[in-house]
């Protein structure tokens, strides 16, 4: 059932903001002498996955909506595991294994607790927006302790994904052709020998 409230549409928002992103990460896989095909592919996939998660979290955003009269707290759900849905907190988990597959691919998180803390971060930021949406009265969303879990279950499970990746027949040499190598003032030492 549509909304009687007036949206920001969100191909609006999504589509400039993830065109934006992505001309910022190929300028600096560009930089760096190190934009292949493969690179720029996982660049692309990851404005999609953002322009998805903030599409379905931090959305929608209605332009007249009153105000609802109900304390702050209503939008916060800080009860873990109570009342929640098996199949919600499940596609929740799902939803952040594609970010621990991207985040050791075009960042320097290289372990499981490294890509969990990055999970926790990235749900955090989103549950915090979606309560001060919803606070505002702007926004259609809960901010919710169960998601928070979830999600952060999800980024360690999908860079356990990529491990097993690297173990297949010429995994090790597709994921190593997919990362990003560390910013030139950065880069690892190495020795003569």
């Amino acid at each position: 059932m549509p909304s009687p409230y007036r949206e920001v549409p969100t191909l609006l928002v999504v589509t400039p903001l993830a065109a934006l992103v992505l001309a910022l990460l190929l300028a600096q896989l560009r930089r760096r002498g190190a934009l292949t095909v493969l690179r720029a592919l996982v660049a692309l996939a990851t404005c999609v996955y953002l322009a998805g998660v903030v599409a379905n979290t931090v959305l929608p955003i209605y332009l007249d909506k009153p105000a609802s009269g109900l304390p702050w707290h209503a939008y916060l759900n800080l009860r873990p595991l109570t009342g929640t849905d098996v199949a919600d907190m499940l596609q929740n988990v799902l939803v952040f294994v594609p970010l621990g597959v991207l985040l050791p691919l075009v960042t320097r998180l290289r372990s499981v607790p490294a890509v969990a803390l990055g999970g926790l971060a990235l749900s955090l930021a989103m549950e915090l927006a979606q309560l001060a949406n919803s606070v505002s009265g702007h926004g259609g969303h809960v901010a919710d302790v169960n998601d928070l879990l979830a999600n952060t279950l999800g980024a360690p499970l999908g860079y356990l994904l990529l491990r097993l990746v690297e173990r297949a027949p010429g995994g090790r040499r597709l994921v190593r052709a997919a990362t990003w190598p560390p910013p030139a003032d950065r880069r690892p030492a190495t020795t003569v020998r």
